[in-house]
This record gives structure tokens, sequence and C-alpha cells, in this order.
């Protein structure tokens, strides 16, 4: 389902926007900073849904632009029907910010997909947005754009938050084949939590072309729910009760949206350690968190700063680390292992075994990188020994990863500092091994704490109470 957390910058300690949250999914997770790239024209990328897929469909090609932006990533390799590699958040190097965030669409609309739909589906979109988009109203205009031309592929709804420096977009797709979307501008003075994305009451009547709306939506957004009798003209059009699920916000995203709404009336405001427990807390982070992402939505003048603050698997066992634009390589422990990688149980890493063009036989991961640690496979190593005895180990881990990202707020001006230095005296070639450098080192430095942190509670755990084989697992309570 995923997680998505706004909050606007006259709530922050800094007077930056953050947006904040973590993706949902078992399958494998892996950190990518991918440069701009060139294509020839004529260029295509493949989206859409197979028939395998829960409302199936057509895979499809869409004209590729010439250039893509730089952008960091979370890639992952599983959703029944959706080809790999999944997206679902991101920062480019324009600042855009984007996660994705499930949105379940009225019976109605489900029903009425089509059974050979085609056009992007919720990964293709976020990947778009943080390849194209240069601020996060032109990401809203790239998603109406493409459904308007290509369709969308739908799993049953879905949205997206889409954030710059200046504001935010709720952006809403509904499932049925219908081309029905719709966008509510966040600003300022927002706090907003999304787990399932919604909108409420939309002021249908507001002039669409102000320099400021407050919503977007197509033409036929409100004349179509009148056609089916979900709306009569004079009454409050509330997207969530005419196309949505009619349940609202869920229980987390508005226990959360309370808890940030009351740090950000205390004098110090909303700081980075905030937006890192919202994303943390054992309330609404387990298992099922893939990783954790906090984006500070700065102005910058030089896009190798930008940075976003990550954590490889759900933030309860995982601290997190800065990792810059100007970065040119993540750590090999970082990237795609075999480790809960969709497919790779039924292949080998051996070419005895490989078939030219028959699937299933090779690894789809080097040699190499399967050499290193999955950084990915230590983490939930100490989430699955900590969430074993929660009451026992939680709080003591917790104050590890706060006391060392502590630390990591606390240097990075010095960071920042020095990496602008090098870019205004030219030289970023600089500036990016810098920040390599730094980045790199504190992730296999984290890495190297959470396998001592593993290795001594499952010491604990042996002479405390032995090795449980009970199979309901065991974990703190949570609200979603």
């Amino acid at each position: 389902m995923s997680y998505g957390l706004y909050v606007g910058k006259n709530h922050t300690d800094d007077g930056v926007a953050y947006l904040a949250g973590y993706g949902d999914e078992p399958s494998s997770h892996w950190l990518e900073v991918v440069p701009r790239r060139q294509y020839p024209v004529g260029a295509t990328i493949t989206v859409g849904v197979t028939p395998e897929a829960d409302l199936p469909g057509y895979l499809s090609e869409l004209p590729q632009v010439a250039e893509t932006a730089a952008h960091i990533c979370v890639n992952y390799t599983y959703y029944k029907g959706v080809p790999a590699p999944l997206t679902n958040g991101g920062l480019n190097e324009y600042g855009v910010a984007v996660r994705d965030i499930w949105s379940q669409s009225r019976p109605e609309l489900v029903a009425m997909t089509p059974s050979n739909q085609t056009g992007p589906n919720y990964s293709d979109l976020a990947r778009i947005v943080v390849e194209r988009a240069r601020s996060a109203r032109h990401g809203v205009e790239l998603i109406a754009d493409l459904i308007a031309t290509h369709g969308y592929s739908t799993y049953g709804g879905n949205s997206h938050l889409i954030a710059d420096p200046d504001e935010a977009w709720i952006v809403i797709e509904f499932a049925g084949g219908c081309g029905l979307w719709v966008a509510e501008r966040l600003g300022a003075e927002s706090i907003r939590a999304s787990r399932p994305g919604y909108i409420g009451e939309v002021l249908i009547d507001e002039d669409q072309n102000g320099s400021k709306p407050a919503f977007l939506y197509p033409e036929h957004f409100t004349g179509f729910a009148q056609q089916q009798g979900w709306y009569q003209p004079g009454e409050p059009f509330n997207v969530n009760q005419i196309y949505g699920d009619g349940k609202g916000p869920g229980a987390g995203a508005t226990w959360i949206e309370q808890e940030m709404t009351q740090r950000a009336d205390r004098a110090e405001k909303v700081g980075v350690a905030d937006l890192i427990w919202a994303v943390r807390t054992e309330r609404l982070t387990g298992d099922t968190a893939g990783y954790g992402q906090v984006v500070p939505l700065i102005h910058a003048e030089f896009s190798e700063v930008r940075m976003l603050w990550h954590t490889q698997v759900g933030a309860i066992a995982a601290p997190f680390v800065p990792v810059f634009m100007g970065n040119t390589s993540v750590p090999p422990e970082y990237r795609q292992h075999r480790y809960l990688t969709a497919g790779e149980s039924a292949r080998f890493v051996d070419t005895r075994h490989h078939e030219p063009g028959v699937r299933d036989t090779l690894s789809a991961i080097p040699q190499g990188i399967e050499s290193t640690q999955s950084a990915t496979q230590v983490f939930k190593r100490l989430l699955y020994l900590t969430l074993e005895h929660v009451d026992d180990y939680l709080a003591r881990l917790t104050a590890v990863w706060e006391a060392h990202e502590g630390r990591l707020i606390e240097s990075r001006q010095e960071v920042l500092d020095t990496a602008m230095t090098l870019l205004r005296g030219g030289r970023s070639d600089l500036a990016c091994r810098y920040l390599t450098a730094y980045t790199n080192t504190e992730l296999l430095h984290v890495l190297d704490m959470a396998a001592k942190l593993a290795d001594g509670i499952e010491v604990e755990t042996h002479a405390l109470y032995g090795v449980s084989d009970n199979p309901i697992p065991s974990g703190a309570e949570q609200l979603w």
C-alpha cells in the first residue's frame, strides 16, 4: 500500500518542505543513483501490465524523451503482472520528489476496467515523473497527459504524492479505463499523510485557469459522475465518496497527521529527526516497509547537493543515511542481490546451466555483486531478531540509530559547505567524488553496525529464550 507524508515549509525548523515515506512490497529493494541519460530519436519505453495482472492488460510502447533527469530511486522486483524493475519513490535533479501510494477506486469503476487495458501503470508514472518533471505541477501535467493520450493500466486505483520546494500535489488515478484523475494542491501550511491516498471535497466551481488552483481534473470529471448517478449538481463533490472507497483517510494517516501537527506547534517546529521518527515509528512501520525515505525539498544552487535520507529496509531496524544527487555510485552491498528477488530461486550463478534465449536459467545478478553482503538481508535479520522480542530490544535499537542519525544531522552542514566550496570553485568532479566517498563510507559503516547488533541480539536471544519456531510472527501493534 505504501505511505507518504508531506510537511510544508512553514512547519519546519529550517524552512524547508519535506516528503517522507516508504514502499510496501515484499520483494527485493535496492538503491540507485541514476545519471542523466540521452536517447536517440524514435526511442521508446515499455509500459503497462500483462495478462497475469489481477486486472489484466497488455504492454505497449511510449515515446521516450531525448534526455531524462538524474535521480535517486529505490527499485524492486515484483508486483503481479507488472514487469520489473518497479519503483514508487525518488528525487530528481530539479528538486521534484514523488511517492506512489495505493488508493482504492469504487467497485463499479474497478468492474468497468477493460480486460485489454493499456497505458502506463503506477510504477511507470512514478518513474516518468522523476525522469522528466521540472516541478510538482509539471509532474501532475505529465500524468494527466499520459492518461489522456495513452490510457492507464490500473490494479484498482492508485495515487501519487509529488512535491517540489514550493508546493506538493496529491494525484489520484482511478480505475475504470475512463481517463479519470484528480489532483489537490498542498502548500507551505500543509501537513498531509497518505495511506491510502485520498482527496475529500473538491471545489468544482474554482477557476481552473487561476495561477494557483487548489484542484485539477479533466473536463469530464464531474459530468461522468453525474451520468453514473453518483453525483447531483449543487451537492458537495467529495472525491473519496464519489470515486473512491468512501472510507476517507486511514487511522494511521489521521494519527500521524495529528502527531506532526502537535510537533509543528512547538517553538522548535518539525526537524529532520521528527520526520525520521514519523517513518520509523513501530505503530506504522514493520516488515512490510521495504525501505524508508525522508526528502528535504531544497532550492539548490547546484543539483549535486540535493539529497534524501535513505534506509535499506523498514526504518524500525535500519538507520537513515544521506544520499546525494552528486553520488556517482553506491556500495555493491546496497545494489540488487538475489535475496528476495523475484524469479531468482529458479536460476543459477553458473553458465553450465544457461541456455541462451531461455528465461530462468542464468541469474540476473552479477556474480561479483552476489559475492558481497546483501545489505537488505543484514538489516532484515536485525529486524526479525528485534521484533521476536520487541519489548526487550526495540527501544534499545532505536536509541542506537537515533544517536547515530543525530551525529549525521549535526555534520550535514559541514558536508554541504565542503561540497559547495568545490562546486563554486568549478570542481564538480571533486565535489561528486567527495559526496560519493562520504555517502558510501556511512552506508558501509551502518551496515557493519547492523551486523554486529544482530550478532549481539542473537546471542542474548539464544541464551534467554532459545529460537522460536512459532509460525505466527511477533512484533509491535500497528495502526494499519
